[in-house]
C-alpha cells in the first residue's frame, strides 16, 4: 500500500478514535488517555532505557496510571482532593525501590524514569482540568478546539515549510534540520486561524481575544514541544518513538507539541479564571 494512502487511513482512523473518546463519554475519554499515557511512557522508556531495569519501567507505568485515574476521579467522582497524597506515596515508592535493584551499573538510567512522570504523565493528568468543570459535569468540547488548534498548528507548518522554507532560514537546525521559520509563521497563522472560526462557529466559549491569545500560546508551546522531544529522539539515534500508527511513527511523535501545548493552554484560561 502507498505510503500516502497508509498515512491518510490511518490518519482518518484516529482521528475519529480521538472524537470519539473526547465527545461520547467520560469514561471513553478515560480510556482514550490513559492509553496515549501508557503508549508514549512506554515508547520514552524504550527509546531512553532500552530493555533495562524493566520492572521499575512497569512500576512508573502504573503510578502514571493511578495518578490519572485519582485526579479523573477526583473531577468526576467528587472523591476528596486529599486522595492525591496517594500519588506522592507511589512517587516515593518508585524512588525507594531503586535501592533494591541489585545491577546498579546504569542505575542514572533512573532519572528517565522521572523524567517520563513529568514530561507525560503530568500533562495528561491536567487534560481533567479542561473536560470537567466544577461541578463535575463533562466536555470534551473545549479539548476538542485545543487539538483542532494543534493539528492546524502542525498541518500549516508543515505545508508552509514545505513550499516556502526549503531553501529559507532554519528555526532549530542542530535539532530538527527540516524545520523553518516559513513553517512556523504558517503553523502560527493556520492556529490562529482554526481558533477565530472555531469562535465564529459558537464552539470555542470565550471571548474572540482570548481564542487568538490562546491559539498563538498554544501554538509557541506547541513548536517547543516538538523540538524537545525531537532532541531526545537525536540524541538516543531514532527517527520514530514508535509505530503504533502505521505512517505516521509512534504515539509520542503524534502528541509532542501536545503534551506542552495542553498545559500551556489550561494555565493561560485557569490564571483567567475561564475554565
Amino acid at each position: 500500500m502507498n505510503n500516502t494512502v497508509k498515512r491518510s487511513i490511518s490518519g482518518v482512523l484516529f482521528l475519529a478514535i480521538v472524537l470519539g473518546g473526547l465527545l461520547i463519554n467520560k469514561y471513553l475519554f478515560a480510556l482514550l488517555f490513559i492509553f496515549m499515557e501508557i503508549s508514549m511512557l512506554a515508547e520514552f522508556y524504550n527509546m531512553t532505557m532500552g530493555d533495562r531495569y524493566p520492572k521499575s519501567r512497569f512500576f512508573a507505568i502504573a503510578i502514571a496510571v493511578m495518578a490519572f485515574c485519582i485526579v479523573f476521579s477526583v473531577y468526576a467522582f467528587h472523591i476528596p482532593i486529599k486522595f492525591t497524597a496517594v500519588i506522592a506515596l507511589a512517587l516515593v515508592g518508585l524512588m525507594s525501590s531503586s535501592l533494591f535493584v541489585v545491577d546498579k551499573e546504569d542505575f542514572h538510567l533512573f532519572s528517565n524514569l522521572y523524567t517520563g512522570l513529568f514530561y507525560i504523565a503530568t500533562p495528561l493528568g491536567l487534560s481533567n482540568l479542561i473536560v470537567f468543570d466544577a461541578e463535575g459535569n463533562f466536555s470534551g468540547l473545549l479539548m476538542v478546539c485545543f487539538f483542532c488548534i494543534i493539528w492546524a498548528s502542525d498541518v500549516g507548518a508543515y505545508c508552509f515549510g514545505l513550499l516556502f522554507g526549503k531553501n529559507g532560514k532554519k528555526l532549530c537546525p542542530a535539532i530538527s534540520p527540516k524545520k523553518s521559520w516559513a513553517g512556523f509563521w504558517g503553523g502560527l497563522a493556520c492556529a490562529v486561524l482554526v481558533s477565530v472560526i472555531l469562535k465564529l462557529t459558537g464552539l470555542f466559549p470565550h471571548p474572540m481575544v482570548h481564542c487568538v491569545i490562546l491559539a498563538v500560546i498554544m501554538d509557541i508551546a506547541g513548536v517547543f514541544g516538538d523540538l524537545f522531544e525531537s532532541q531526545w529522539k537525536r540524541i538516543y539515534g531514532f527517527k520514530d518513538s514508535g509505530s503504533i500508527i502505521p505512517g505516521h511513527g509512534g504515539m509520542l511523535d503524534r502528541f509532542d507539541s501536545t503534551i506542552f501545548a495542553i498545559p500551556a493552554g489550561t494555565a493561560y484560561l485557569a490564571i483567567l479564571e475561564l475554565l
